[in-house]
C-alpha cells in the first residue's frame, strides 16, 4: 500500500506567552493570519485554522503543509505569534492511505475582519 505524507502543525500557547492589551493582540492575530494566508497562497499551506471546543486551550490552530518537516517549521516560526513568544510550533508528519485526502485551494483571510465578514 502507498501512503501520502503531509506535515502537521499543531499551535499551542506557550505557557509564558506575553501579557498583551486588545489593540495589540487584534494586531497580532492579524498579522499571524496574514502570514498563514501567504503560506497559503504560494502552497506551502494546504488546509489552516483555529482548534474551537476543546478540552485543551492551549490547543490554538492546526495546519497541514505540503513541504518537508523542516521547512514547515521554518516557515511556521516565521509567524509574527510565534516569534513574538505567544504560540509555540509543534510539528509532526502524518500519513494515509494515498488518495484518501484531497485538498482544495481556497481564498483564506488575511485578518479577523475577512475572517468575519466585516
Amino acid at each position: 500500500m502507498e501512503f501520502d505524507r503531509y506535515t502537521v502543525i499543531l499551535l499551542t500557547l506557550r505557557g509564558d506567552a506575553p501579557q498583551l492589551g486588545e489593540a495589540e493582540a487584534a494586531a497580532l492575530q492579524d498579522r499571524h493570519l496574514a502570514h498563514g494566508a501567504e503560506m497559503q497562497e504560494r502552497g506551502l499551506v494546504l488546509a489552516r485554522g483555529p482548534l474551537v471546543d476543546q478540552d485543551d486551550e492551549r490547543y490554538r490552530g492546526f495546519s497541514v503543509w505540503s513541504v518537508d518537516a523542516e521547512t514547515a517549521r521554518g516557515y511556521a516560526e516565521a509567524d509574527p505569534a510565534v516569534r513574538i513568544g505567544r504560540l509555540a510550533v509543534n510539528v509532526m508528519t502524518w500519513m494515509m492511505p494515498a488518495g484518501n485526502v484531497q485538498f482544495n485551494k481556497v481564498r483564506a483571510p488575511r485578518s479577523v475582519a475577512e475572517a468575519i465578514g466585516d
